[in-house]
């Protein structure tokens, strides 16, 4: 006699395996909330720029966690299409050299989290700071950097909009 055993549903192409990854769907709430957080990065941007008098492009996006130079908020520069991560810090002025000076950072950048940025520093365009680095040279353009004090890894680099490396780009669209 045989046993009755339960058929298991075997997966096929109309019911997808409980593991495949399903198109991701953003809710209602989602929507919200991302919605509420570009508000008040928008407005932080309205008040660095109008009210403080930092040079930060509209295309540039920002964590809520970035710090910027309050004591000389006129000497920040920061390009289009970058990206400035959480606890980030860029700074303008050093009152122990009583230095005030103007910071640039080039277009299509990434400054990753925790990275400091001193004063008179001027970052190229297509650049990525390493998350923790303490920049104190300039940074030519295209080029990739990381460490206490920073050092350049790469050169040559192409980023895309927000900092993102081409070639990581690439390669994540192909899979």
């Amino acid at each position: 006699m045989e046993k009755n055993v339960p058929d298991k549903k075997l997966p096929n192409k109309e019911t997808p395996h409980p593991r495949q990854h399903k198109p991701y769907k953003k809710g209602l709430i989602r929507r919200i909330i991302l919605g509420v957080r570009n508000l008040l990065i928008d407005l932080r941007r309205w008040h660095l720029t109008k009210v403080l008098g930092m040079d930060i492009d509209s295309s540039c996006r920002f964590s809520l966690k970035a710090n910027f130079d309050l004591t000389n908020p006129k000497g920040i520069h920061i390009g289009a299409g970058t990206y400035v991560s959480f606890h980030a810090v860029i700074l303008s002025h050093d009152m122990s050299r009583l230095l005030h000076a103007d910071t640039f950072i080039g277009k299509n950048c990434f400054i990753g989290a925790y990275a400091i940025i001193l004063p008179g520093i001027t970052v190229g365009d297509h650049c990525i700071i390493g998350a923790g680095s303490v920049v104190t040279r300039d940074v030519p353009s295209h080029s990739m950097c990381a460490g206490n004090p920073a050092r350049i890894l790469r050169s040559n680099i192409r980023t895309l909009k927000w900092g993102i490396l081409e070639e990581s780009h690439a390669a994540a669209t192909n899979l």
